[in-house]
């Protein structure tokens, strides 16, 4: 198999070529045909991730992972080869993150990770969906409580906080967006949103219900904090930075609850892939090959990209 190793922050991710792994019990292999990129790789590439990963480098990066069942461990029943399916990680396992990930022809999964992927969505849409999907329908129904008519603003609409949007428009939910590239504002209310604005505080006159912050640089936590409507609830997902100074004389004085959350369940993602097969909701993706892995990561670093990114081995 080949795969991109990650050896240490600073370092480059390595091309390398290593025997194809057998799966053990309750474990299948993936062949995989789409990996998505994501901005924490970028974290843990620059150091600023680094120290928080349970395993250590080196390690094949890569948590966004869809591709097709090539082998059986002992004792898989539910699975055969040949299934479609993607990796639906957790905070305590995650392919990429405690163990070898999709930046790689072939991937070791336990089938606990594994959530089947309908026939009529792509191999890519089912990567996006592994993060993209399950952290934005987590932070939104779990963590966020979402219900019907409630008012809800997302803060930076990258490929989370786009899907997020989406996902909130077909709970039911008015849906505001905060994101300061312009560029973005056209592809959001295509989505559903009713107004978006440069900045967080600028969304304090919509007396929002619920925030969910994507980007998570600091002065967004602070800004949703403020522009909250009095008891409402603040999610924190993004971590464009790693710390943030905020108002507690605006946390208690308003009341506001502040809660954080990170990546979700299958059960996340199995209803973003159901709303994707309904034709309800796709993640905006431009695919790269294999070798482009590297490249595609500094592209994320350099900022400005829309949506999501996906390697794409099915051609």
């Amino acid at each position: 198999m080949k795969a991109w190793l990650f050896t240490g922050a600073n370092q480059p991710l390595e091309l390398i070529d290593r025997e194809t792994p057998r799966p053990g019990p309750g474990e299948i292999l993936l062949d995989v045909r789409a990996a998505g990129l994501c901005h924490s790789d970028v974290g843990r590439m620059d150091g600023t991730l680094t120290p928080y990963l349970p395993m250590k480098p080196p390690i094949i990066l890569g948590h966004e992972v869809a591709g097709v069942v090539s082998a059986i461990g002992p004792g898989v029943t539910d699975y055969r080869i040949g299934d479609r399916v993607v990796a639906s990680g957790t905070q305590d396992y995650c392919p990429g993150w405690s163990a070898d990930g999709g930046y790689a022809s072939h991937c070791l999964l336990p089938t606990f990770s594994l959530v089947r992927l309908p026939e009529t969505v792509s191999f890519v849409q089912g990567a996006a969906a592994t993060d993209a999907g399950q952290t934005s329908h987590s932070a939104l129904v779990d963590a966020g409580a979402l219900r019907a008519g409630q008012r809800v603003g997302i803060v930076g609409l990258g490929g989370l906080g786009m899907t997020a949007a989406r996902i909130a428009v077909l709970h039911g939910a008015e849906v505001y967006g905060a994101e300061p590239r312009r560029e973005a504002w056209a592809a959001a209310k295509a989505q559903g949103v009713i107004e978006v604005v440069e900045d967080v505080l600028d969304l304090a006159p919509f007396e929002l219900d619920l925030i969910v912050d994507f980007a998570g640089f600091g002065a967004t936590t602070a800004g949703a904090i403020s522009a909250v409507r009095r008891r409402g609830l603040v999610v924190q997902v993004g971590l464009g930075r790693t710390e943030a100074t905020i108002s507690t004389m605006a946390l208690i004085g308003k009341g506001v609850t502040l809660r954080g959350s990170g990546g979700g369940l299958p059960k996340d993602t199995a209803a973003v892939l159901g709303h994707m097969a309904k034709g309800e909701l796709t993640i905006e993706a431009s695919t790269i090959g294999f070798s482009d892995i590297p490249a595609g990561l500094a592209r994320l670093e350099r900022g400005g990209v829309v949506g999501r990114i996906v390697a794409d081995l099915d051609h």
